[in-house]
């Protein structure tokens, strides 16, 4: 049998809320992969957070701004170990360094933003290796999306560890300041159905049908108790079809209708540290 530390127990538990006994005994049989054991802890009806771990809850400073034109938006983290280096002055000042360099070349992703010059000849890759070096922190890019859009709209939620931003096909500032606020408090995994991956909805059909057959119920009835537990996720962990959070009795979908002057949100993103 593969041996589970505490380390890794406390960890799935942190990135879950299930109990100890069940987070190791989930590990053991995942055999310490812990994306299965989250799995398998939902198939088993144990409570799971609902940010299921997807990103690691490091300390940092996350950054946002637009190009110029408004037309293409940056969001990326800067990590580090502790939250008394990520609310320092030079760390701070440092993440804002690295996001002129990221507008001024318009990089696609992170990979780009590592190789592009920085100052005094040296990459952001390098320039961060050296920041890791005076600080005595592990420092790095965290997660890096771009976004375009007509028109942008960025929220910066209290202490920089969540930032949304909404790309609209026209500028409403009022209620894309809303949905942005919306993105950050409800935390949503695509804009609607259609952005949701086919091994997304693979894997909450699977989890719905085991729940319903340990519920007792028969197999033919737990694919269509399956498909009405996907329907539900769905609305609850897509951004237009979320009911929204200012006035519950309508989705975002039916807020922006409302809105009028044919406004659609054509995209968005979202990086939290928390």
């Amino acid at each position: 049998m593969i041996k589970i530390t505490a380390q890794e127990v406390n960890a799935l538990r942190k990135k879950t809320g299930a109990g100890m006994m069940d987070c190791k005994n989930a590990l053991v049989e995942a055999e310490g992969d812990i994306e299965k054991a989250i799995d398998i802890l939902r198939k088993k009806g144990q409570k799971v957070a609902a940010k299921r771990g997807d990103r690691d809850a490091k300390e940092g400073y996350v950054i946002a701004r637009k190009n110029d034109a408004g037309n293409v938006g940056y969001i990326f983290s800067v990590n580090c170990e502790t939250d008394f280096v990520a609310i320092n002055e030079g760390f701070v000042s440092f993440a804002e360094k690295l996001m002129d360099s990221v507008v001024s070349a318009d990089p696609k992703n992170s990979e780009e933003a590592l190789s592009l010059s920085f100052e005094n000849g040296r990459t952001i890759a390098e320039a961060i290796e050296d920041q890791t070096g005076k600080i005595g922190e592990k420092i790095e890019i965290g997660t890096f999306e771009r976004l375009e859009g007509n028109d942008l709209t960025i929220y910066v939620h209290p202490g920089n560890q969540v930032v949304t931003m909404i790309a609209t096909n026209k500028e409403n500032t009022d209620v894309a300041r809303d949905i942005a606020m919306q993105a950050a408090a409800m935390s949503p995994i695509a804009l609607d159905e259609s952005g949701v991956s086919q091994s997304v909805l693979d894997k909450e059909l699977e989890i719905g049908k085991e729940l319903a057959i340990q519920e007792g119920k028969p197999a033919e009835m737990a694919e269509n108790i399956a498909k009405g537990r996907l329907k539900k996720f769905l609305k609850e962990n897509t951004l237009l079809n979320q009911m929204f959070v200012k006035n519950n009795k309508i989705s975002i979908k039916q807020y922006v209708q409302q809105a009028g002057d044919g406004l659609e949100v054509t995209g968005f993103k979202r990086v939290s540290l928390k």
